[in-house]
């Protein structure tokens, strides 16, 4: 009887617990009342599939997805409305009546305004800490937060707010991180946020700030620990005061016009972690004294400046430097041994500098090291025997140095580019660079070389270009990698006989330079169906016979070789663009017997003559780079086809490299197509300088330029290949998810800052993976933004997408609007993310990539397929990571032109992406 009492009045306990439970639960009915609003106005207006399809209205909001309550359900203290597809700001007011809210992001929407009653209920919330406005489409002026004094988090990034930052966030009494990057503000950097001065984060970057860096806000935000100024038009020098802001982080200082000297002061800010301040007009020495005292430094970037002096030695103490990029500056002096004890770096970046001396052989105790780029340089002697122990190393650029001795063995681990071009390295190819199956570039041009290409080449099965030229080759021509897709390079050589048939398996190969050899008899009928072929360079060799019949597609220069026969009349004759050497523009008759080299001279002086009448600077350099480039040189390199590295639809691309043996790429724009119209030469004189003052390490950007009547010539830094190359027609080795993902944001954080542009927007004709082009896996550049500026303004359609590298890539509308557009842009870039997720071609076999996947995309439950199975299953969170970047592809590729987002909120939306799993 006893158990029977206990056991119900443990029933009547339980139930009792239950019912107060239930009562605990029940949210404040004016929160539900808010919510049921919310519920309505989104699922009216939302612009995608509602999130919230599968949730009753009347269920309790705590269970609803972005909403996060107290533990016990008794109040909605978190919004979270993430990446809704949201196109109204209808809602935001009924948020004010939710008193307990402390968290707020409604980021990565499509709100165009913020209602007044937002500022003024919500500013009377005590709790709320933490508000995200980010990755909009908010213009205007910056609104009046001073009502949120509790506020310690406020992001309103990635959107389009314009005009100068003055009192408005005067009253935030509490603020501790403000991140304003990716607007349009302009003025002065504000020192008017917050009256307490609790200011810990500060992101400005990618704006139009200028004026000098204000002291003022050194003085008084003494607690900051992250600056981040890149990206804007600031000037003056660098404040010293910056030494007194001793818990700073991070300090970013690049993209801007600061000149001057790195002040001192900022040895004083031990806990410094990331300084950057590239592409800049710094100039003078790295004191030494400036980096003894930085013991916690982990990045250290200072490329494209005019810095001088020699290396510091004290470089060796940064034993916590994981990065450093000293390029396109004017260093002297030795590469320091010191070097070799910063055990933890993984980047070492020093090229295009005058260093000289030897390579230390204490590097190779650098174990961690993964990218190392001393080129550029005057290093002499060998490189040290035991480089081939550093057992990290992916990629290796030593080209254009004054090294010699024999090639010692190399890093097993080498994957992305092996350039060793441009020296004086003698004796064979050694056996050790074969077994390297993941290196995708080997570039041993320009060197000494002897002997026969070993036959275990073929094992290198994924290389993608092999320039072997200028070298003392000789022998047979082994079987060749069938990855081989970028160039066959063995011009120069020692090699005869006739061509080997063990070419015809080469049918992603895109330029075959078999030039100044001494190959004999006919050109084998195989080459002709060689499918991506685009360039065969033949010239100066002993081939006879009747040339056969190539592609319209494919430039053929046989000139040198004195035993062809002309095709007969019934034949069909290749057309004359085969053969064609020289612009038709420049040599008006060519009289036969002149040797080539003489040939080439006058072609310069004629030019060279000619120019100087139309306009008179042979170059105009630049505040990011100020090359010496030598126009003769660089007409005789674009006067050989040999020379040729690309071929698109509306630009031949060439390798000039000067006497100095820097490498430039040139670029020839030819009047001849009928969609070019040059206006006054004046006028482009005038749009090329505002091209040329544009900084961003994510766009290439032209450092010189020539005009002539017909044609424009524009010079860049070498680059050596497009993201289509490393993406495609490949075999073996997969370009790893962390490389394009990285690629993925640079490319929208280029396309972002082309777009916001404080001279105007630059809207890209032909944005596709073939205009990317790829100076290693971790700089991506956009090139040809100078085309908009080219093409005649009635012809920005119809033939210009048809042409084979645009499709699949123009977005619907252009068939019926006949222009380009921003958003026309972002669907292009879409386009490219989707390549990267999926490793495929944006028509593949006929079908259009982009159609493709938003057909396989309706369920979400298949999104797994459409991912580059290759990669997608390295690890958990690289498959969430790659789906999360889906998603972005997807809003990019809306059919609608407005649910597209701009280029801000995409930088911002695949930034969010970083850290997904």
């Amino acid at each position: 009887m006893l158990e029977m009492v206990v056991c119900s009045a443990a029933k009547v306990f339980v139930l009792m617990v239950c019912m107060i439970s239930v009562v605990c639960c029940e949210l404040p009915s004016e929160q539900v009342s808010a919510m049921t609003s919310i519920y309505e106005i989104i699922q009216n207006r939302s612009g995608a599939p509602f999130r919230w399809n599968n949730v009753l209205k009347n269920s309790n909001p705590c269970s609803w997805e972005g909403v996060g309550c107290s533990p016990d359900n008794s109040s909605i203290n978190t919004i979270n409305f993430n990446l809704f597809s949201i196109f109204t700001s209808e809602f935001l007011p009924f948020l004010c009546n939710i008193r307990t809210l402390e968290y707020v992001d409604v980021s990565y929407n499509y709100l165009s305004a913020i209602p007044d009653s937002f500022f003024i209920g919500c500013g009377k919330i005590r709790g709320l800490k933490h508000l995200n406005l980010g990755g909009n489409k908010l213009n205007g002026s910056l609104p009046n937060f001073n009502g949120f004094t509790m506020l310690e988090d406020l992001d309103i990034s990635g959107n389009s707010l314009s005009g100068e930052i003055g009192l408005q966030l005067d009253g935030l009494g509490s603020l501790k991180s403000l991140d304003f990057g990716w607007n349009q503000f302009t003025g002065k950097i504000p020192t008017n946020i917050g009256k307490m001065n609790l200011l810990e984060e500060l992101v400005l970057t990618a704006n139009n700030f200028t004026g000098e860096i204000p002291v003022e806000m050194i003085t008084k935000y003494k607690n900051l620990r992250v600056i981040d100024l890149s990206d804007n038009m600031l000037s003056g020098s660098i404040p010293g005061e910056l030494g007194k802001l001793t818990s700073l982080q991070t300090l970013d200082l690049s993209g801007n016009q600061l000149s001057g000297n790195i002040p001192i002061g900022i040895s004083n800010i031990t806990t410094l972690q990331r300084f950057e301040a590239n592409y800049n007009n710094l100039n003078g020495t790295i004191p030494s004294d400036l980096l003894g005292r930085l013991v916690e430094l982990e990045y250290l970037g200072l490329s494209n400046n005019r810095l001088t002096g020699s290396l510091p030695l004290v470089l060796g103490n940064l034993t916590s430097l994981r990065y450093l990029n000293l390029r396109f500056n004017y260093f002297v002096g030795v590469v320091p041994p010191e070097i070799s004890q910063l055990n933890l770096l993984t980047d070492l970046n020093v090229g295009w500098n005058s260093l000289n001396g030897s390579i230390p052989w204490s590097i190779v105790r650098m174990q961690n090291l993964s990218h190392l780029d001393l080129q550029g340089n005057n290093l002499c002697g060998p490189i040290p025997d035991s480089i081939g122990n550093l057992s990290s190393l992916l990629e290796l650029q030593l080209g254009n140095n004054r090294l010699s001795g024999p090639i010692p063995d190399m890093p097993h681990t080498l994957q992305t580019t092996l350039n060793l071009s441009n020296n004086h390295f003698v004796g064979h190819i050694p056996i050790n660079l074969l077994r390297l199956q993941r290196l995708e570039v080997l570039d041993l041009q320009g060197n000494y070389l002897s002997g026969h290409i070993p036959d275990t080449i073929r094992n290198l099965s994924s290389l993608r270009e092999l320039q072997l030229g200028n070298n003392q080759l000789s022998g047979r021509i082994p079987d060749m990698p069938q990855s081989l897709q970028i160039a066959l390079n063995l011009s120069y050589n020692l090699f005869h006989g006739r061509i080997p048939s063990t070419l015809s398996i080469l049918w992603r190969l895109e330029v075959l330079d078999l030039s100044n050899n001494k190959f004999s008899g006919e050109i084998p009928d195989f080459l002709t169906v060689l499918r991506s072929l685009t360039h065969l360079l033949l010239m100066n060799n002993e081939l006879s016979g009747v040339l056969p019949q190539f592609g319209n597609h494919v430039e053929v220069n046989i000139s040198g070789n004195n035993y062809f026969i002309s095709p007969t009349q019934n034949a069909s004759p290749a057309p004359h663009r085969n053969t064609k050497i020289i612009d038709s523009d420049i040599v008006i008759a060519v009289a036969s017997g002149i040797p080539v080299g003489l040939l080439i001279s006058m072609l310069a002086i004629f030019i060279s003559t000619r120019y100087k009448r139309i306009h008179g600077n042979l170059s105009t350099p630049n505040r990011i780079h100020n090359p010496n480039i030598n126009f003769n040189k660089a007409m005789e390199a674009v006067a050989d086809p040999s020379n040729i590295t690309l071929k698109t639809t509306f630009s031949t691309f060439y390798k000039a490299v000067m006497p100095s043996g820097t490498a430039y790429l040139a670029k020839k724009v030819s009047h001849s197509n009928s969609l070019f119209l040059f206006p006054r030469h004046e006028q482009l004189v005038e749009e090329l300088e505002v091209v040329g003052k544009l900084s961003n390490s994510n766009v290439m950007i032209p450092v010189a330029y020539v005009l002539t009547v017909r044609r424009a010539y524009l010079f860049y830094d070498f680059v050596r290949g497009t993201l289509h190359d490393i993406l495609h027609h490949r075999m073996g080795s997969t370009l790893e998810w962390a490389s394009r993902y990285n690629i993925a944001v640079k490319v929208a954080q280029g396309l972002a800052y082309l777009h916001e542009c404080s001279s105007g927007p630059i809207i890209l004709l032909d944005l596709c993976s073939k205009s990317i082009m790829l100076k290693s896996v971790d700089e991506p550049h956009i090139s040809d933004i100078e085309l908009c500026n080219l093409i005649h303004p009635s012809k920005t359609k119809g033939s210009l997408f048809t042409a084979a590298d645009s499709l699949g890539y123009a977005p619907p509308e252009y068939a019926c609007t006949k222009r380009v557009t921003a958003a026309g842009n972002v669907y292009s870039f879409g386009v490219v993310l989707l390549e990267l997720v999926t490793g495929k071609p944006a028509v593949n076999e006929g079908t259009e990539l982009a159609k493709w996947v938003s057909s396989s995309s309706e369920q979400q439950d298949k999104w797994d397929e459409i991912l580059d199975s290759g990669v997608s299953e390295t690890s958990v969170s690289v498959r969430n990571q790659m789906l999360a970047v889906l998603e972005v592809a997807l809003a990019c590729i809306s059919i609608s032109p407005e649910m597209r987002p701009n280029t801000v909120t995409m930088v911002q939306m695949l930034l969010s992406k970083r850290s997904h799993n």
